[in-house]
């Protein structure tokens, strides 16, 4: 590894004879698997020497997070990496990312507990119970589990046990998310899942009955804002943010070409897998983990040489099947938030203000362009996955060419 890393022999053998040798090796093949530039590679070969030398470590020696913070305090001073000026503190946090990496991978890295609420037995029982036996989605369990757990959290803070929780403790939690400003539906979420919860800790005799029954989610109505899509004249100025040879224009170019022309959820285009794609047939394959079913779409020229042109110019060679991959090491496949960072971040470069910023935006672009060239709600909720023609009537209240007729109809003096 280090004569791939270092062309001098000297060097080399300083790094052979340091301390820590297979611990080191390990993690450096490791990143290089990961996908890790070479010159990475050789800044985290130095960092660990570094870090060897300054605590002189020995076998099976753990570190504390505040020692690897003293090292590198004594690393940034003139002359503590060989040069007369002190490391600034982005270089100096630099090396104490790439230590810090290294000793938890080893197993070195004497870390205190994460803080965590007393209740870990009970909601690993709900998650199985929500995966198992209900079967939903990793996604959907996330996010249950996720507001559960702040909920308990709070409980510990104010040491209120579970078993002694009443309506004011929830109504309280609940209170601190419309302080904190959130939308209607993320507030209704959140009170969805806890009453999903105590349903269940209720037959599990863990709190008082009849709590969950108390909890009442705000109501959602009908009459909600308009969608908040992108205009044809947007997505095009979107596109065109994409326009470059770089790899990571290669890409979001590619993701954002599935995005408006499908009309997919950011999980749909993050689950997409090199298998999903039927060249000889021009089929793309979406599966839907929203309403649990596969949908085929026509793989479209344009789409079709897009994707095409990432996957031979900027996708990692990796043998991951994910379609998108990120492209700094760890090499890993993309996320829905990552995702949802490629469309905001270019959003910002146009200057697109007051809409939604997200993945959705587009979905709800695509669905109103379809309604605008005459396609039927049916023909619409089709394409978009939709269980029902509600989920698709929303974009009726925006074809504003339809209702300009309507207003132009003559009602013969009954105005």
């Amino acid at each position: 590894m280090f004569e791939t890393l270092f062309t001098c022999p000297g060097i080399t053998e300083r790094y052979l004879t340091a301390p820590l040798l297979d611990q080191r090796l390990d993690y450096l093949g490791h990143c290089a698997r990961e996908g890790t530039r070479r010159q990475t590679l050789r800044t985290i070969a130095v960092c660990q020497v570094s870090l060897v030398r300054l605590l002189d470590l020995h076998e099976g020696e753990r570190v504390s997070v505040t020692r690897v913070e003293a090292a590198a305090d004594q690393w940034s001073l003139p002359g503590g990496r060989r040069c007369r000026r002190p490391a600034s503190s982005e270089v100096r946090q630099r090396f104490i990312g790439h230590a810090g990496r290294w000793l938890r991978f080893a197993g070195l890295l004497d870390e205190p507990d994460k803080a965590r609420h007393t209740h870990a037995m009970e909601t690993a029982v709900f998650e199985a119970w929500m995966r198992d036996e209900r079967g939903w989605s990793k996604d959907t369990v996330s996010c249950c589990l996720s507001a559960v757990d702040r909920f308990l959290e709070g409980l510990d803070d104010r040491k209120v046990a579970l078993a002694e929780v009443g309506i004011a403790d929830i109504d309280r939690e609940v209170a601190r998310w419309h302080a904190r400003d959130c939308s209607r539906i993320t507030i209704r979420d959140y009170s969805e899942h806890l009453r999903t919860f105590f349903r269940f800790a209720e037959r599990r005799g863990w709190c008082t009955p009849g709590l969950a029954e108390g909890i009442m989610p705000s109501r959602f109505h009908p009459g909600k804002p308009l969608p908040k899509g992108l205009d044809r004249d947007e997505v095009l100025r979107l596109l065109a943010t994409s326009e470059g040879g770089r790899m990571v224009d290669l890409r979001d170019r590619a993701i954002l070409m599935v995005l408006v022309a499908y009309g997919l959820r950011s999980g749909e285009v993050a689950g997409l897998r090199l298998d999903d794609l039927d060249w000889a047939e021009e089929i793309l394959r979406v599966r839907c983990p929203k309403p649990g079913r596969t949908h085929l779409y026509p793989l479209s020229r344009g789409v079709g040489q897009t994707i095409l042109r990432y996957i031979r110019d900027a996708r990692p060679r990796r043998p991951d099947r994910a379609l998108f991959l990120t492209l700094n090491a760890p090499v890993r496949p993309m996320t829905r938030s990552a995702i949802g960072h490629v469309v905001r971040s270019r959003l910002d470069r146009i200057g697109i203000t007051g809409k939604c910023r997200g993945p959705h935006a587009l979905r709800h672009g695509t669905a109103q362009h379809l309604l605008d060239c005459g396609l039927s709600m049916k023909e619409v909720g089709d394409y978009l996955g939709h269980r029902g023609i509600s989920a698709t009537s929303a974009y009726a209240r925006v074809q504003l060419g339809v209702l300009r007729d309507v207003a132009d109809i003559d009602l013969e003096g009954l105005t």
